[in-house]
């Protein structure tokens, strides 16, 4: 083709009849334009015939030539914004794959209303930043299901907290933020929150079971989801926004503090201390880990937390220090079956002068935690 495409070429193509010759034509010219085999003259022939095919009145000329453009990169601008801004069948291959095509065409076409091209743009390979706001915007659910599971699309905290807030009675919407992979564990938190709340909703007066059992039970589960949310290896920086905002929203409680130390998580137990007295993390894993009994008191009477569960922290502290994870499959799990044995042990033993109740208490929480 190469040797033979001329201005005749263009002369056919403008009064052949047939639109399955256009067509033809149309997929032959792009497939040689796409090998990047042609020469200046030829290539600006080329053009010329896309520029011609875009306002062909068979749709089938525009779909061929959009299926086959769609992954050129050296299609004209203005040859791919045509087909971008024509009816779907033409437009979704060039708007799912086209890298010619900027954020500002994108977020134009996002704010046409056309869901099927809002659900096209949310599956492009890479999503930037912006666009990715125009498709939260436009309250499209399919878009924003397949947006948030797009891993190549760019979506920081803030868009995370945009689609949790206002999507947060879609289905689509939250399986498809269960399911997405390295989301940032503080949004992760806010995703657990969300979707015990919505259990809590449809749990109620379906079930026999008293309102506080109910909620007793779901806040366990919520304690277990939350604390499985920092991946290993995490940074400090996560570690911290996520015991920051369960401090702000008021759900870094004693009792997941409690299980995170019953649990392991010695990380998180620092942290969570930490924030609770108001010091920074260098200076509560001092006091934690002082080798004598005042370190840690001092820090949990800062902390606030409640003097009944003081037995329960330090005695988990001191396990801790005994205990650990063997490498093996399901370590995690036998750590804590190993932590909770030890401590109810601990409590069950008449020499250590706790009160009958409090042992009660304590011994209730840590079952809890084993549950």
């Amino acid at each position: 083709m190469a040797s033979k495409l001329s201005i005749e070429d263009v002369n056919k193509l403008m009064t052949d009849g047939s639109k399955a010759a256009r067509a033809d034509t149309a997929a032959k010219v792009a497939e040689e334009f796409e090998k990047q085999a042609l020469n200046e003259s030829e290539r600006q022939i080329a053009e010329d015939i896309f520029r011609t095919l875009v306002n062909d009145a068979e749709q089938i000329v525009r779909e061929t030539l959009s299926t086959h453009l769609k992954s050129c990169p050296d299609v004209p601008r203005d040859v791919a914004l045509s087909l971008a801004r024509d009816v779907e069948a033409v437009s979704l291959p060039i708007l799912r794959s086209s890298e010619v095509l900027t954020d500002e065409d994108l977020v134009e076409i996002v704010k046409d209303q056309c869901q099927a091209k809002q659900v096209a743009i949310a599956q492009r390979p890479t999503v930037s930043a912006v666009v990715a706001d125009a498709v939260i915007d436009t309250g499209n659910e399919t878009a924003v299901a397949r947006l948030v599971s797009n891993e190549g699309a760019q979506l920081d905290e803030t868009a995370f907290d945009r689609v949790i807030t206002d999507y947060e009675s879609s289905d689509a919407v939250s399986d498809s933020l269960s399911r997405r992979s390295n989301m940032p564990a503080a949004v992760q938190e806010q995703l657990v929150t969300k979707l015990t709340e919505k259990m809590k909703s449809a749990l109620s007066g379906q079930i026999d079971l008293p309102a506080d059992q109910l909620s007793n039970v779901l806040m366990q589960a919520r304690e277990r989801a939350t604390l499985s949310l920092l991946r290993e290896g995490s940074s400090d920086a996560e570690l911290e926004q996520l015991v920051e905002q369960m401090h702000v929203n008021g759900r870094l409680t004693a009792s997941v503090v409690l299980r995170a130390i019953a649990m392991g998580d010695v990380t998180f137990f620092e942290a969570a201390l930490a924030r609770l007295a108001n010091i920074p993390i260098a200076n509560a894993r001092i006091l934690i880990h002082d080798e004598g009994r005042l370190g840690l008191r001092s820090l949990y009477e800062k902390a606030s937390l409640p003097e009944r569960l003081y037995p329960a922290f330090r005695a988990g502290v001191d396990v801790s220090k005994d205990n650990d994870y063997d490498g093996g499959p399901n370590d995690r799990e036998r750590y804590a079956a190993r932590m909770v044995e030890r401590l109810l042990t601990h409590f069950e033993d008449p020499t250590e002068g706790i009160a009958e109740d409090d042992i009660d208490y304590l011994i209730g929480k840590l079952n809890q935690i084993a549950a």
